[in-house]
């Protein structure tokens, strides 16, 4: 199917067969998701070639794999993005248009695959279509969820979270492959052998066990003919129902198997604010990553006899701590089944695991309970006493006498397994995704960690794949600027994108951009009058923060600033104020309270603007439901403005920060995570930047915070918004709606530090920013020159060249060729 040789009659052929043997139906009669299940699989069948080169390569030339070891793969649609790598998506909707079907209208069946939720998982996604497209042998390495995090609706402006039952239809693209089934033991406990030869043997009796069954989906390269595998694992019983047990009325007995392996599968990230919950989150991490690992060496051993050398063919990639348990059950494999001492086992895995590190949130750097961890997976637990007792032997032996090092880098310490803290002692590499995190992580987070073993420690810029973001999510961009360039290869040379600014000063070029900008805004504007019902002006300013819902992300920030606006616009009719748009989506972990109460808030204050007339529609706000991969690329595409407006030193990196500029919108942000970045390639004049920096902030921190009840008694502005919270403006009368998100901002009732996030602190900063923006979105030359220029200077920011700096530096991986 790949240019030139796509056979166009062929393919309608398929499809048509398809929807016959599937469904016996002609195309006529067929659903639009029978058509979409017909049209994927006679994409598959292009695919499943090309798949089998690639693997016949991987025999072949022998090449070192990397497995990319995460909990989430936010993937996106798979049939659309398929078509963009296999250049034939224009051919394909040619031909499809031909049988009287709409090619866009197909993709619109597909769901998500609910297999991620916020950046790490999209990372993750990005990270695989990257090193396909650079010819780069991997395995992506993950749960095969049946119904991911969640479906969100909103309900009277609250998030209500229901299955997201993606699999309902089956996913045409997928291979079950139960070939390659492993078992996984959970609990009992450990009986020491010994052999005659004296030597110890541990072996797990009484134990629950699963079988995790692979299911592989195809990571296709852009117009190469490599197809990597996406691999996630589903869990079922060892043993089948039970009917035995049944019969005897014993029905619990009979059923907890499957229900065992039902639960480990059913969603990700199950709310850990309770014990069975905590239980269940590490039974999944330690599921997918023993299934993994097994696989891993058992493709090892299958053409090497020297598992001493398995650094040399296999990196295992740990995406942030969730599969750091990695570490020790690739111990407790070379220990137990491959026969191995401990310096040899321990040899082998500090030269194959590798960390990346996500976040300097203290709860995202995970701790397990010791009575949980060791109850639930005892060897590894046993494994893990053994590396802390060396580890610390080591402190103690380097800094004798400094027991508060020993306490503050011990992997076992007040009750809990520190998982981050094992990912550093045994990772050969641990790298942070933007520079300003891998300072922060050096010099404070990780700090005892750097000056021990320094040479670890370095960053990866997180990256994006310009294939899913611009080829396919924004087709009138992309054209632009193939047209512009002369050439479609930045495709897979972003930094070529730098040749639009010879186009900077061009009238005729600046309004060519400007117009396609107003086509993706009419385009989203039609979105959320479908799906929201709300009529928004394409005019007007669209000012977008998706993303994750999380405090220290700041949608509360922004959110008090439109309560604010609302009162300028009131107060001051006679004023001029440009027509604004206000567009969030996010979703909150069900168990996070205070995130869900920033969501109804949000919709209460549209509510209430969205439906006041005497205000002439100069104000909009929109909350975007289920925010997901595919509305975020009409989101991207459309957006004026990019909010970017964590509390400085909190965001990692960020990647929809890069999403944005790539689609022409300047940041309106913090200097926080990659936004430092973004500033450097485009120039501050080209962005809108306030607020305390990361230094500041992290200086408040350690002096106790700052007293925001000054700024509420000092800016009567401000603390006309906050009182707005509590005196039944937005809470249909009722004054203790939003009693929390009060109480958080002034610590009128709560023992944590006030405004832990410093909204407070940054709002008049972010008011004058704001306006800043609308000064420069008058000036329409300037404006367009500002997103124009954001769009030349995103080469830095392709996952591409985020892979090859990976391969360079941590990875040591060949380049594979596929012949076909």
């Amino acid at each position: 199917m790949y240019n030139p040789i796509f056979e166009k009659e062929k393919f309608k052929r398929e499809v048509t067969n398809n929807v016959k043997t599937l469904f016996r139906k002609t195309v006529d009669e067929a659903t639009p998701q029978q058509l979409f299940q017909a049209v994927s699989y006679a994409v598959k069948e292009v695919i499943i070639d090309d798949w089998i080169a690639t693997q016949k390569a991987y025999k072949e030339q022998d090449p070192k794999i990397v497995y990319y070891m995460s909990m989430e793969f936010l993937m996106g649609r798979a049939l659309g993005n398929n078509l963009i790598n296999m250049t034939a998506y224009k051919e394909v909707a040619e031909a499809l248009d031909e049988m009287g079907i709409d090619l866009n209208a197909v993709e619109n069946e597909e769901p998500d695959a609910a297999l991620g939720n916020g950046g790490l998982g999209r990372l993750a996604a990005c990270f695989l279509d990257s090193l396909a497209t650079l010819g780069y042998a991997a395995y992506g390495c993950g749960i095969r969820y049946r119904y991911g995090m969640f479906k969100q609706k909103i309900e009277d402006g609250y998030q209500v979270e229901t299955p997201d039952n993606w699999l309902k239809n089956g996913n045409p693209f997928e291979l079950r492959r139960p070939e390659y089934a492993k078992e996984v033991r959970f609990g009992g406990n450990i009986r020491v052998e010994y052999d005659e030869e004296g030597k110890t043997h541990f072996v797990q009796e009484h134990y629950e066990s699963v079988r995790a069954v692979p299911y592989d989906m195809p990571i296709v390269g852009y117009n190469n003919h490599m197809v990597n595998t996406l691999r996630i694992w589903d869990a079922e019983p060892i043993v089948d129902f039970q009917l035995d047990e049944f019969d005897r009325g014993d029905y619990h007995k009979a059923v907890e198997q499957e229900n065992l392996a039902k639960n480990i599968v059913e969603v990700l990230y199950p709310n850990d604010n309770h014990y069975a919950g905590k239980e269940l989150r590490l039974k999944q991490q330690y599921f997918f990553i023993s299934a993994s690992i097994q696989q891993a060496l058992s493709k090892y051993k299958m053409t090497h006899d020297d598992i001493h050398k398995l650094p040399e063919k296999v990196t295992f990639q740990m995406n942030d701590t969730h599969p750091t348990v990695a570490v020790a059950e690739l111990m407790r494999i070379l220990l137990d089944e491959e026969g191995l001492g401990w310096n040899e086992a321990w040899e082998i895995t500090t030269h194959t695991c590798a960390y990346t590190n996500h976040t300097i949130m203290a709860e995202a750097l995970e701790k397990w309970p010791i009575d949980l961890f060791s109850r639930l997976l005892p060897r590894v637990y046993q494994i893990i006493q053994e590396i802390d007792r060396r580890f610390v032997e080591q402190i103690r032996s380097q800094y004798p006498g400094d027991e508060g090092k020993v306490k503050r880098m011990a992997i076992l310490m007040d009750g809990q397994v520190k998982m981050a803290h094992l990912a550093i002692v045994a990772g050969y590499s641990v790298n942070g995704v933007a520079a300003l995190h891998t300072e922060i992580l050096k010099k404070q987070e990780l700090r005892d960690f750097y000056e021990m073993m320094p040479s670890k420690f370095n960053n990866k810029t997180n990256g994006i794949t310009q294939r899913r973001f611009l080829l396919h999510g924004n087709p009138l961009l992309a054209d632009w600027v193939t047209e512009k360039l002369g050439t479609k290869d930045w495709a897979t040379d972003l930094s070529l994108m730098s040749g639009l600014r010879k186009w900077a000063d061009d009238e005729e070029a600046l309004k060519e951009f400007m117009s396609i900008k107003y086509k993706n805004k009419e385009r989203l504007a039609q979105y959320i009058l479908e799906h929201n019902g709300i009529e928004i002006d394409p005019r007007s300013i669209f000012d977008v923060q998706v993303k994750r819902l999380h405090e220290y992300k700041r949608q509360l920030l922004n959110i008090l600033h439109v309560m604010y606006l609302y009162n300028q616009i009131k107060e001051h009719p006679e004023r001029s104020f440009y027509p604004r748009t206000f567009i969030f989506g996010a979703k909150a972990s069900a168990g996070y309270i205070r995130a869900k109460q920033i969501i109804k808030l949000i919709n209460s204050v549209a509510d209430v603007v969205n439906n006041d007339r005497s205000i002439n529609g100069k104000l909009k706000v929109v909350f975007i439901e289920d925010y997901r991969v595919s509305n975020a690329e009409l989101l991207f595409a459309g957006a004026d403005v990019s909010e970017q407006i964590s509390t400085a030193s909190k965001e990692a990196s960020g990647t929809g920060n890069m999403k944005f500029m790539l689609n022409g919108a300047p940041t309106l942000g913090t200097m926080d995570g990659a936004n430092v970045e973004i500033v450097q390639e485009v120039g501050i004049e080209n962005a809108f930047i306030f607020g305390l920096s990361s230094d500041e902030v992290i200086s408040f921190e350690q002096h106790g915070g700052y007293n925001p009840v000054d700024i509420y008694n000092s800016d009567h502005e401000i603390r006309r918004v906050v009182d707005q919270l509590v005196d039944g403006t937005y809470g249909y009368g009722n004054r203790e709606m939003y009693r929390d998100l009060y109480n958080s901002l002034l610590n009128t009732k709560s023992s944590s530090r006030a405004d832990m996030y410093f909204i407070l602190k940054d709002f008049r900063a972010y008011a004058e920013a704001q306006e800043k923006v609308e000064a420069a979105y008058r000036d329409r030359d300037r404006w367009a020159k500002m997103a124009l220029l954001n769009t030349a200077s995103c080469g830095k920011f392709s996952s591409d060249r985020t892979i090859e700096e990976y391969v360079k530096d941590i990875w040591h991986l060949d380049k594979l060729t596929v012949e076909v």
